[in-house]
């Protein structure tokens, strides 16, 4: 199992709408795509990046991943739901992807 952190910088004033995708579709056709959501955060802390949408999710390995991902960006539902959010501009600035293997002492193995 590897993990894969997800960090979108929304564009100004599309975090509620980034929210909706990701509530009303995204998490449902990642699914269909065998991609398994673990958690979604907005990050906090007055840093920059503050108000990212960070998330994290699971994958069976780096190949699988690579597969889902393909699919889902193929997927006409997804591309549907990403263009109906998308009518009155892009609602990402900026995707930062890191995949990650759980250490032998992590509650996530």
């Amino acid at each position: 199992m590897i993990y894969e952190l997800r960090t979108y910088t929304a564009n100004p004033g599309k975090m509620d709408a980034l929210n909706s995708r990701f509530r009303d579709h995204t998490r449902r056709i990642f699914a269909k795509h065998g991609i398994t959501s673990i958690g979604y955060w907005i990050q906090t802390t007055p840093e920059e990046g503050a108000g990212d949408l960070v998330y994290l999710l699971s994958h069976p390995d780096r190949e699988a991943a690579d597969a889902a991902w393909t699919a889902f960006r193929a997927d006409p539902e997804w591309i549907a739901a990403r263009d109906a959010s998308e009518r009155e501009g892009k609602l990402v600035a900026n995707v930062v992807s890191q995949y990650l293997e759980p250490t032998d002492y992590s509650a996530l193995q």
